[in-house]
């Protein structure tokens, strides 16, 4: 079992940015392709960034190209996501989340451990 607690959510202006941690507890997150997803309300859960546990190999939804960034340390078993140039669209509930894969992966159903979700609202 992996557990993982999301923090470092809150409220930002927009063209703003926050950074994002996501803690794992339980196992080493090695091995493990982890991922960030999010979520507005009445939306469906949606694919953020994601990167694989061998060469660090990431990969990124269309909406966040090129502002957000992922990345890991397995010794601190930790993964963070920066996020820079924040929109009011970007406004969401953020999930970390666990697959075992060896690659990238932006499928909800392939993410067998997910935290709990860490609130980001950008103001306009």
């Amino acid at each position: 079992q992996v557990q993982l607690v999301e923090s470092g959510g809150g409220l930002v202006q927009a063209g703003g940015s926050l950074r994002l941690s996501c803690a794992a507890s339980g196992r080493t997150i090695r091995g493990y392709t982890m991922g960030w997803f999010r979520q507005a309300p009445g939306k469906e859960r949606e694919f953020v960034a994601s990167i694989s546990w061998s060469f660090n190999n990431t990969y990124y939804g269309d909406s966040v190209n090129g502002r957000f960034a992922i990345s890991r340390d397995d010794a601190k078993n930790t993964v963070d996501l920066q996020m820079n140039s924040l929109r009011p669209e970007d406004t969401a509930v953020y999930y970390c989340a666990a697959a075992l894969l060896r690659v990238p992966n932006s499928r909800v159903d392939e993410y067998k451990y997910w935290g709990q979700g860490t609130q980001v609202t950008v103001s306009s």
